[in-house]
Protein backbone atom coordinates (compact mmCIF):
# COMPACT_ATOMS: atom_id res chain seq x y z
CA UNK A 1 0.00 0.00 0.00
CA UNK A 2 1.43 3.44 -0.98
CA UNK A 3 2.79 5.36 1.60
CA UNK A 4 0.33 8.63 0.96
CA UNK A 5 -2.95 5.96 0.81
CA UNK A 6 -2.03 5.26 4.65
CA UNK A 7 -2.18 9.22 5.04
CA UNK A 8 -5.37 9.58 3.95
CA UNK A 9 -6.72 6.40 5.72
CA UNK A 10 -5.40 7.80 9.44
CA UNK A 11 -6.85 11.27 8.25
CA UNK A 12 -10.35 9.25 7.39
CA UNK A 13 -9.84 7.31 10.60
CA UNK A 14 -8.88 10.31 12.63
CA UNK A 15 -11.87 12.50 11.68
CA UNK A 16 -14.32 9.82 12.36
CA UNK A 17 -13.27 9.42 15.67
CA UNK A 18 -13.70 13.27 16.09
CA UNK A 19 -17.11 12.57 15.39
CA UNK A 20 -17.73 10.20 17.14
CA UNK A 21 -16.25 12.74 20.33
CA UNK A 22 -18.49 15.22 18.97
CA UNK A 23 -21.47 13.51 19.74
CA UNK A 24 -21.01 13.37 23.53
CA UNK A 25 -21.40 10.34 25.81
CA UNK A 26 -18.88 8.12 24.94
CA UNK A 27 -20.17 5.58 27.61
CA UNK A 28 -23.13 4.96 25.78
CA UNK A 29 -21.14 2.60 23.50
CA UNK A 30 -21.93 -0.72 24.77
CA UNK A 31 -20.74 -3.56 22.72
CA UNK A 32 -17.03 -1.35 21.48
CA UNK A 33 -15.62 2.18 22.05
CA UNK A 34 -15.42 2.77 18.70
CA UNK A 35 -14.66 6.50 19.12
CA UNK A 36 -11.00 5.40 20.55
CA UNK A 37 -10.57 2.73 18.35
CA UNK A 38 -11.29 4.94 15.27
CA UNK A 39 -8.53 7.22 16.90
CA UNK A 40 -6.32 4.97 17.88
CA UNK A 41 -5.55 3.33 14.46
CA UNK A 42 -5.93 6.89 12.90
CA UNK A 43 -3.18 8.23 15.01
CA UNK A 44 -0.79 5.31 13.99
CA UNK A 45 -1.79 5.17 10.58
CA UNK A 46 -0.62 9.54 10.57
CA UNK A 47 3.09 8.18 11.44
CA UNK A 48 2.84 7.64 7.49
CA UNK A 49 2.92 11.82 6.77
CA UNK A 50 6.77 11.09 8.42
CA UNK A 51 7.51 9.47 5.26
CA UNK A 52 5.74 11.51 2.46
CA UNK A 53 7.41 14.83 2.59
CA UNK A 54 11.29 15.98 1.20
CA UNK A 55 13.67 15.13 4.37
CA UNK A 56 14.95 18.36 5.75
CA UNK A 57 15.94 19.51 9.20
CA UNK A 58 11.92 21.27 10.44
CA UNK A 59 10.65 17.83 8.37
CA UNK A 60 13.08 15.65 11.29
CA UNK A 61 12.01 17.61 13.68
CA UNK A 62 8.42 17.07 12.60
CA UNK A 63 8.70 13.36 12.72
CA UNK A 64 10.05 12.91 16.24
CA UNK A 65 6.95 15.25 17.47
CA UNK A 66 4.59 13.31 15.29
CA UNK A 67 6.01 9.75 16.78
CA UNK A 68 6.14 11.44 20.05
CA UNK A 69 2.09 12.29 19.85
CA UNK A 70 1.56 9.10 18.48
CA UNK A 71 3.17 7.16 21.38
CA UNK A 72 0.98 9.35 23.33
CA UNK A 73 -1.94 8.96 21.56
CA UNK A 74 -2.01 5.30 22.12
CA UNK A 75 -1.49 5.87 25.93
CA UNK A 76 -4.10 8.20 25.68
CA UNK A 77 -6.71 5.71 24.22
CA UNK A 78 -5.43 2.80 26.21
CA UNK A 79 -6.22 4.96 29.65
CA UNK A 80 -9.67 5.89 27.65
CA UNK A 81 -10.40 2.28 27.30
CA UNK A 82 -10.30 1.67 30.72
CA UNK A 83 -12.28 4.05 31.99
CA UNK A 84 -14.50 2.77 28.92
CA UNK A 85 -14.79 -0.56 30.51
CA UNK A 86 -16.41 0.83 33.69
CA UNK A 87 -19.10 1.36 32.35
CA UNK A 88 -21.67 2.54 34.99
CA UNK A 89 -19.41 2.08 37.52
CA UNK A 90 -18.90 6.17 37.89
CA UNK A 91 -17.30 5.29 41.33
CA UNK A 92 -14.59 2.68 39.97
CA UNK A 93 -13.84 5.30 36.87
CA UNK A 94 -13.62 8.65 39.31
CA UNK A 95 -11.11 6.52 41.04
CA UNK A 96 -9.27 6.03 38.26
CA UNK A 97 -9.32 9.51 37.32
CA UNK A 98 -8.04 10.26 40.83
CA UNK A 99 -5.15 7.93 40.36
CA UNK A 100 -4.26 9.16 37.23
CA UNK A 101 -4.42 13.28 38.03
CA UNK A 102 -2.18 12.04 41.27
CA UNK A 103 0.57 10.47 38.85
CA UNK A 104 2.41 13.29 37.08
CA UNK A 105 4.26 10.56 34.92
CA UNK A 106 1.09 9.55 33.43
CA UNK A 107 -0.83 12.58 33.20
CA UNK A 108 1.28 15.03 31.85
CA UNK A 109 2.67 12.79 29.09
CA UNK A 110 -0.29 10.70 27.83
CA UNK A 111 -3.44 13.03 28.92
CA UNK A 112 -2.16 17.03 28.98
CA UNK A 113 1.07 17.51 26.69
CA UNK A 114 1.90 14.42 25.08
CA UNK A 115 -1.44 14.12 22.65
CA UNK A 116 -0.94 17.60 21.36
CA UNK A 117 2.52 16.67 20.54
CA UNK A 118 0.67 14.48 17.34
CA UNK A 119 -1.04 18.02 16.08
CA UNK A 120 2.64 19.85 16.36
CA UNK A 121 4.06 17.60 14.92
CA UNK A 122 1.81 17.66 11.74
CA UNK A 123 1.92 21.59 11.95
CA UNK A 124 5.75 21.34 11.71
CA UNK A 125 5.74 18.90 8.51
CA UNK A 126 3.04 21.80 7.33
CA UNK A 127 5.04 24.41 7.88
CA UNK A 128 7.87 23.38 5.13
CA UNK A 129 5.19 24.30 2.94
CA UNK A 130 3.96 27.68 4.08
CA UNK A 131 5.40 29.75 0.82
CA UNK A 132 4.39 27.42 -1.59
CA UNK A 133 1.13 26.30 -0.13
CA UNK A 134 0.06 28.96 2.77
CA UNK A 135 -3.90 28.30 2.66
CA UNK A 136 -3.23 24.50 3.75
CA UNK A 137 -0.17 24.89 5.99
CA UNK A 138 -2.34 27.41 7.53
CA UNK A 139 -5.43 25.37 7.73
CA UNK A 140 -3.04 22.72 9.55
CA UNK A 141 -1.24 25.31 11.73
CA UNK A 142 -4.33 26.80 12.82
CA UNK A 143 -6.64 23.61 12.64
CA UNK A 144 -4.72 21.78 15.21
CA UNK A 145 -4.61 24.12 18.36
CA UNK A 146 -8.50 24.91 17.72
CA UNK A 147 -9.10 21.00 18.39
CA UNK A 148 -7.24 21.08 21.86
CA UNK A 149 -9.20 24.64 22.26
CA UNK A 150 -12.39 23.79 21.16
CA UNK A 151 -12.56 20.46 23.92
CA UNK A 152 -10.61 21.97 26.74
CA UNK A 153 -11.76 25.40 26.88
CA UNK A 154 -14.79 25.63 24.80
CA UNK A 155 -16.41 22.65 25.49
CA UNK A 156 -17.79 22.41 22.15
CA UNK A 157 -17.99 18.94 20.20
CA UNK A 158 -19.20 21.05 17.28
CA UNK A 159 -16.53 23.35 17.20
CA UNK A 160 -13.71 20.43 17.55
CA UNK A 161 -14.98 18.78 14.57
CA UNK A 162 -14.99 21.53 12.50
CA UNK A 163 -11.36 22.16 13.74
CA UNK A 164 -10.35 18.58 13.21
CA UNK A 165 -11.89 18.68 9.43
CA UNK A 166 -10.21 21.54 8.88
CA UNK A 167 -6.66 19.87 9.85
CA UNK A 168 -7.28 16.98 7.85
CA UNK A 169 -8.24 18.88 4.90
CA UNK A 170 -5.35 21.07 5.28
CA UNK A 171 -3.10 17.79 5.46
CA UNK A 172 -4.97 15.92 2.45
CA UNK A 173 -4.07 19.10 0.02
CA UNK A 174 -0.44 19.06 0.98
CA UNK A 175 -0.23 15.42 0.75
CA UNK A 176 -2.04 15.71 -3.29
CA UNK A 177 -0.32 19.88 -3.78
CA UNK A 178 1.49 18.19 -7.04
CA UNK A 179 -1.65 16.49 -7.89
CA UNK A 180 -4.11 19.47 -7.28
CA UNK A 181 -1.52 22.06 -9.12
CA UNK A 182 -1.08 20.10 -12.24
CA UNK A 183 -4.90 20.05 -12.43
CA UNK A 184 -5.50 23.32 -11.66
CA UNK A 185 -2.51 23.96 -14.44
CA UNK A 186 -4.51 21.96 -17.15
CA UNK A 187 -8.13 24.04 -16.50
CA UNK A 188 -6.31 27.17 -16.94
CA UNK A 189 -4.42 25.94 -20.07
CA UNK A 190 -8.26 24.70 -21.11
CA UNK A 191 -10.02 28.26 -20.63
CA UNK A 192 -7.20 30.05 -22.29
Amino acid sequence: MQTRTLCILGLIFFVTSYIFFSQGSLSEQKHIDLAHWFNLIGAVLLFSFNHVFSKNKLNSIASVLTTLGIIAHVGLCTIDFMMWSFGSNDIGRNELREQINNTPLILYPFVIIGPSLLFVGLATHALNFIKTNPISSLMVIIGGPFVGLSYFIWNSGILMLVSCIIFASGLAILLYRNEIRNMMNKNSLIKS
